[in-house]
């Protein structure tokens, strides 16, 4: 292996694709262990790609996506060759995850990063009932709602996109604010926050309107509260092409109909 290929750890996800990816690049350029590789090579999808994001969180290692999913909007075109080139001069864009603090109904406290979004959703057939508040400010006092999420400018494009939230550049001081399907008030489109902001949500009446909260992946079930904050510890790094940049991905969407 060639001191170029040592700085390369290729991870895969559980596809075809992108397990024939995986074997041959990782015979091409050899194969780092993830904790001697300087670049993380991911291929696989989004969902993956946050994966090995959070995998690798605060460990200083760069990740470098190449999309072997199906709509890989965070990752970078597959191409077998040219790899040590178009890592040299890809264009790195450094995230901070959100911190979630959950209060279940039994007193307990839960702690959990989250790369794309913190949301809160019902979890009976009845609307939940949530209180928010905004460092140390009530701002709606109910939101009659399916849902509500803090989602960050690397998730703005997941649940936030789909929920109707603004899609945010990646290098944003912002964080998404974004109600599901709110019932009252019906007109509340949510907010733009600064990403130093604290969001608070209260459940109303959480015997009878329990409500699930879940940082990514991690589910926390009948919380009374939920506090959430960005990390100010906690990066991870991502690596684009610099003719396919985020940003640029960011404003093509938005202009698509």
């Amino acid at each position: 292996m060639n001191k170029a290929a040592s700085r390369f750890a290729f991870v895969s996800s559980d596809t075809a694709d992108a397990k024939a990816a995986l074997e041959s690049l990782s015979a091409r350029y050899g194969q780092a262990p993830i904790e001697d590789a300087e670049i993380v090579v991911a291929l696989g999808g989004d969902g993956f790609l946050l994966q090995t994001l959070r995998d690798t969180m605060s460990t200083g290692k760069k990740i470098y996506g190449m999309n072997r999913g199906t709509i890989g909007f965070l990752m970078n075109e597959y191409r077998a060759s040219g790899l040590t080139g178009r890592i040299a001069a890809a264009v790195a864009e450094t995230i901070r995850p959100l911190e979630m603090q959950a209060v279940t109904a039994e007193g307990e406290t839960i702690s959990a990063l989250a790369i794309n979004e913190v949301a809160l959703w019902r979890q009976s057939y009845q609307t939940a009932k949530i209180r928010i508040t905004v460092d140390g400010q009530v701002r709606l006092e109910e939101l009659n709602c399916d849902g509500v999420m803090v989602a960050t400018p690397a998730g703005s494009t997941a649940y936030n996109l789909s929920a109707h939230g603004p899609i945010l550049p990646l290098d944003a001081p912002l964080l998404a604010l974004t109600p599901v399907s709110p019932f009252r008030p019906r007109r509340w489109r949510g907010a733009l926050l600064s990403d130093k902001a604290t969001v608070r949500f209260d459940i109303l009446e959480p015997e009878k309107r329990p409500v699930n909260a879940a940082a990514d992946h991690t589910e926390v079930k009948a919380v009374t509260s939920v506090t959430v904050q960005e990390s100010p510890t906690v990066t991870a790094t991502l690596l684009f092409d610099p003719s396919h940049s985020w940003n640029e991905r960011i404003l093509a969407e938005q202009f698509r109909y």
